[in-house]
């Protein structure tokens, strides 16, 4: 037993003593001396109490006259008797943005079942971590990047969407530049394929972009997370065609411009980018700073 018992006579205060396989416990209000052995017997403690055993609950073990004998659950309980073990695992849906196209970063399978079939990069939790810590861990794995942006999705719980065993999946979407100097792990054969041109991919994973597209949509309307798919510099062309592949439509040029520039969170450049035209477009960086106070005094921000 990983403790001690908490012994009290009836009124009296608790008093804790070292675990051992035979014990003395003198109660402080009535001098009382009972010899008590404790074992183990699946889930249950059992107490032997002058030659009675009793068996334990995990809030209650045995009230007799003026003796109370109480053992706290955590020193009891090794896993929870009745319920079911499940696996649970991260996915994540990695997004860029080049050239125009919104991406999605697809590995090779490293294991049986659909070895070296298209999917996305996951793993296990670990006891020891939480669901963002496992799925910065994973991803990290993957690029080698720390501080992506990522958001939780859904949870698939499907009882059959893992051939091998029951395994609850939950869904995180990352953005990332594409410019930000990636190593990407040779083990996994990670490939960026467009949106429109995702090969077939294994189990519940094509459910899962779905998911994470449908989410990024309604977030980019009313949050500036698209800033994080574009390089520090841009145009105003560029963080039009981002959107137009987010929302999946053609956008107003003119009032996409006036839109965005009226919000007052870009900083113009005195740089141009000439590769669309000799005369160029200005290029413009996002002000975080500035978006923080002015959402502060009530800026609402939607495109």
């Amino acid at each position: 037993m990983g403790g001690g018992v908490f012994c009290c006579g009836a009124g009296s205060s608790l008093s804790m003593h070292p675990p051992a396989s035979k014990r003395v416990i003198t109660t402080k209000k009535t001098p009382k001396i009972l010899f008590i052995s404790t074992f183990f017997h699946k889930d249950s403690m059992i107490l032997l109490i002058e030659g009675i055993f009793v068996n334990s609950s995990p809030n209650f073990i045995y009230c007799s006259a003026n003796v109370f004998f109480v053992c706290h659950p955590i020193f009891m309980i090794k896993r929870y008797r009745y319920a079911e073990h499940l696996l649970v695992a991260v996915d994540c849906i990695i997004f860029g943005f080049d050239k125009n196209q919104l991406k999605l970063l697809l590995t090779k399978r490293a294991l049986e079942p659909e070895l070296g079939k298209w999917s996305l990069i996951g793993g296990f939790v670990h006891k020891d971590e939480s669901l963002d810590d496992a799925a910065t861990r994973v991803l990290h794995k993957l690029t080698g990047l720390k501080n992506i942006y990522m958001e939780e999705v859904k949870a698939f719980s499907e009882v059959d969407r893992d051939p091998v065993e029951r395994t609850l999946s939950i869904a995180y979407y990352a953005l990332i530049k594409t410019n930000r100097h990636m190593k990407l792990s040779a083990e996994y054969g990670a490939q960026w394929f467009p949106m429109d041109k995702i090969p077939p991919l294994i189990f519940d994973h094509l459910q899962m972009v779905e998911a994470a597209k449908k989410k990024l949509k309604e977030m980019a309307k009313h949050q500036p997370i698209g800033f994080e798919l574009l390089p520090k510099k841009f145009t105003i062309p560029q963080l039009r065609s981002l959107y137009e592949a987010i929302y999946e439509e053609e956008l107003d040029k003119r009032n996409f411009s006036r839109k965005i520039l009226a919000m007052d969170l870009l900083e113009k450049l005195d740089e141009k980018d000439k590769k669309g035209s000799k005369k160029g477009a200005f290029l413009y960086r996002f002000d975080k700073k500035r978006y923080n106070e002015l959402v502060k005094n009530g800026l609402n921000f939607v495109i």
